[in-house]
């Protein structure tokens, strides 16, 4: 199995480059945002590989960091994300918006990658919810604000916050941060304080 690959990078097209090592030119598939980071041909790069291996092709999938391979690997144990799904996602969100997303159970973040609907979304959020606490990032326990039923000042503040143009998956974090420094917030002062912070 191919884990890293260091050569002269060659061409970069659509959703994949070339990486010629010693004279062998390894097709390698990435996200938008790797291939964004690669230095110009030909210049030498290190690309982290994930080797996928089927009946008819072999497949090298190349990552910036070591973060984004590992959220590659956990978003493609989920039913109907396959390879290209997981790229996608990627190309749409850095691995510390999908944390976000998944912690704040912002679909509309998910649904921004090409091949992702509300349904799939719905299950990448349900069956990595428990999981994300391992990942880059994670850190212990995981809530879901926005998934809970019955009102609250959070959730009505995040709905008021996504109906000005704000992600869940941005607002959530400083609406968090604004609730936990005024205990007993209103629902107008947690807006105006949320708004403040995402306006700097």
């Amino acid at each position: 199995m191919i884990g890293q690959l260091t050569g002269l990078v060659g061409q970069i097209e659509g959703e994949r480059c070339i990486v010629d090592v010693n004279g062998v030119g390894y097709v390698v598939s990435a996200s938008t945002r790797t291939l964004a980071a690669l230095p110009q041909p030909p210049s030498v790069a290190r690309v982290l590989i994930e080797t996928i291996v089927r009946e008819d092709a072999i497949q090298l999938f190349g990552f910036a960091t070591t973060d984004e391979r590992d959220w590659f690997r956990l978003l493609t144990t989920v039913q109907g994300v396959g390879a290209k799904v997981a790229l996608a996602i990627l190309s749409a969100n850095s691995p510390g918006e999908i944390l976000l997303a998944i912690n704040a159970g912002d679909k509309g973040s998910l649904t921004r990658a090409a091949g992702v609907g509300p349904r799939l979304a719905d299950r990448i959020l349900s069956e990595l919810r428990n999981k994300v606490a391992k990942m880059p990032g994670g850190g212990g326990t995981v809530s879901a604000p926005g998934i809970v039923s019955g009102p609250s000042v959070e959730n009505d503040a995040l709905l008021a916050l996504a109906g000005l143009g704000f992600r869940r998956a941005e607002a959530w974090p400083v609406l968090s941060r604004v609730l936990a420094e005024n205990e007993n917030a209103t629902l107008d002062l947690a807006i105006r304080l949320s708004l403040k912070d995402l306006a700097r």
